[in-house]
């Protein structure tokens, strides 16, 4: 009897357990109405660096990992592209609003911003 309520708290917290979080906070938990992906194309790769905006305090000489997407082990998520990140976070709630690009050492930066649904 024992065993099967260890076991059956192990699977209830395996499946509450948040499995993507931004500053440390999961993703359904973040309480804002907009937020903001902004994507760096990475040297030599076709895959870009995501960063998400929703207004946090960052450390001023930060890495700039406490705005990237984690898993549920601490790593850094990796996406293919924009609309990779975009997907993510649709199926996380969110909805496209808009969406601008620029420049900036001959690397491109795309901004997104996104409504809580």
């Amino acid at each position: 009897m024992k065993k099967e309520i260890m076991l059956l708290l192990f699977f209830t917290c395996c499946f509450t357990a948040y499995s993507q979080t931004v500053n440390d906070i999961p993703i359904e938990e973040i309480d804002v109405e907009y937020l903001r992906i902004v994507g760096t194309s990475r040297m030599m790769s076709k895959k870009v660096t995501i960063e998400i905006d929703f207004g946090q305090d960052t450390k001023f000489f930060g890495s700039g990992k406490e705005t990237q997407v984690k898993d549920i082990e601490g790593k850094l998520v990796k996406f293919n592209s924009m609309i990779d990140a975009l997907n993510f976070m649709s199926s996380n709630g969110y909805d496209f609003v808009q969406a601008y690009a620029f420049s900036v050492n001959n690397q491109n930066v795309y901004h997104y911003l996104m409504k809580k649904k």
